[in-house]
């Protein structure tokens, strides 16, 4: 590996890694000192300066440990606003490899807020725009989002409200985490269908990417092959730390 432009950068950096290792509880001075391959009181001095800028942490029993200002950088990176910047080369090369419609959307409230959108060279038979919303219970979208959430019956009953039964809306939820994909038919369009996978960070759903076609184009072979392309287009070209359930 080539050397680093800058050393004491190098090493702070190396220090922030080492940090993640450890985890919650941390390491001490000399432990991390022989990690990373530097003296006691180098390191002291990189640690100072992460301390001195929350991105590091001493525990009680002195321990070091990562510090918030560290753990906030990867929300404030995938950021609501930032996400549909970060993720539209994904959506394209997926509406590109089914010629389909592809939503980008994120929870807000009981409803599903549309973010992004690419549309495909043939025409489109459904209306769509960013910025609408949608009832999260009763769109593919939203369904994704919520099937990676541990919801209690009251948020069920919330969730569903007037659009759907909380028994509708639990079984739809339970067939979405069994197959990774959630779905619905009719349901908001006549005639159109919809599948979406919730992207995941850290086990919490951060937004939600769908495909959206006429019925006959998402119901037997048509439907897995576009469920395919959602599992093997998307990872490759998700932002670090966003991946599928």
């Amino acid at each position: 590996m080539d050397a680093s432009p800058l050393g004491s950068v190098d090493k702070a950096l190396l220090a922030l890694d080492t940090l993640a290792g450890f985890g919650a509880r941390g390491a001490s001075l000399a432990a991390l000192a022989l990690a990373v391959g530097v003296s006691k009181p180098t390191l002291h001095r990189t640690l100072a300066a992460l301390r001195h800028r929350g991105y590091a942490e001493q525990t009680e029993d002195g321990a070091y440990r990562l510090g918030p200002a560290a753990l906030s950088l990867g929300s404030t990176f995938l950021a609501e606003e930032n996400l549909p910047a970060l993720l539209h080369p994904a959506l394209a090369a997926l509406s590109e490899k089914t010629d389909e419609l592809v939503h980008l959307g994120v929870l807000a409230g009981r409803e599903v807020v549309y973010l992004d959108k690419v549309e495909p060279q043939r025409a489109v038979r459904v209306w769509s725009a960013v910025g609408r919303r949608r009832a999260a219970a009763t769109t593919a979208l939203g369904r994704a989002l919520l099937s990676v959430q541990d919801l209690d019956d009251a948020a069920l009953v919330r969730y569903a409200g007037d659009d759907t039964s909380t028994a509708r809306l639990r079984a739809v939820l339970d067939e979405a985490r069994r197959n990774g994909v959630a779905g619905e038919t009719e349901e908001n369009e006549a005639g159109i269908a919809c599948i979406a996978v919730p992207l995941v960070r850290a086990g919490r759903a951060v937004a939600a990417v769908s495909i959206t076609a006429p019925v006959e184009r998402l119901s037997g072979e048509a439907r897995a092959d576009r469920v395919t392309a959602l599992r093997e287009v998307l990872p490759p070209l998700l932002p670090a730390g966003l991946t599928l359930p």
